[in-house]
């Protein structure tokens, strides 16, 4: 995983300092996993588990003074920073299309985010916790080229009010047998919030590579 953009501002009341993570520390890449879990609970209908967990400590050197979460950071000098995305959710998903070689479905999406943004120098540190509820429109589609090569799209996303969040997915996939699969795919998440205790939108990049197994 590696970033093009993080940017944070907390409070975001202009009393703290709106600084960029890609700037401050590296853009990466970093390593980051998930893990699905896929019921098929009827020919049309289907539930879907996701584990995402997502962290990210570095250390980089500002240019200049950073006041975040109520502490005070001074400016050419050594200062760790820890970005935590970790994301649980739960998806129905609706098959309204089912072909010899595509299907695709439909759905909604039940996510827990629990994201944390700290900064340390020295014995002066500062963290903002936040654990909320999003939920989340689902789509999903696969497409077969011959009968083991195929190419799958998925997303999760909502956008409106003060913030929004994108995750999307485009996967080539091979299947070994009946039951083992291998996939490549390029995943990008993006999104943010802009409210009053907290400015913080990122835009993260995937080059993932994965093994699917259908009992």
């Amino acid at each position: 995983m590696w970033q093009t953009s993080n940017d944070v501002e907390i409070p975001n009341d202009g009393t703290a300092t709106r600084f960029s993570l890609p700037d401050l520390v590296s853009t990466g890449p970093w390593l980051a996993g998930r893990i699905y879990m896929t019921w098929q609970l009827s020919e049309r209908h289907g539930l879907r588990l996701l584990y995402a967990p997502l962290s990210v400590t570095e250390t980089g050197t500002p240019t200049g003074p950073l006041s975040f979460a109520g502490a005070s950071f001074v400016g050419n000098a050594p200062l760790e920073a820890t970005y935590r995305f970790n994301s649980y959710r739960l998806s129905y998903r609706w098959r309204f299309h089912s072909g010899d070689r595509s299907a695709a479905w439909v759905g909604v999406t039940a996510k827990v985010r629990d994201a944390s943004i700290g900064l340390a120098q020295g014995s002066t540190a500062s963290r903002k916790d936040d654990l909320g509820f999003v939920p989340l429109l689902h789509v999903a589609a696969d497409r077969r080229f011959g009968s083991r090569w195929y190419v799958s799209f998925d997303a999760d996303a909502l956008a409106g009010g003060p913030g929004r969040a994108v995750d999307a997915s485009l996967k080539l996939g091979y299947d070994l047998d009946d039951r083992w699969s291998i996939r490549a795919a390029y995943r990008t998440v993006e999104g943010g919030a802009d409210v009053e205790s907290v400015y913080n939108f990122a835009w993260l990049h995937y080059a993932a590579a994965s093994i699917v197994w259908r009992p």
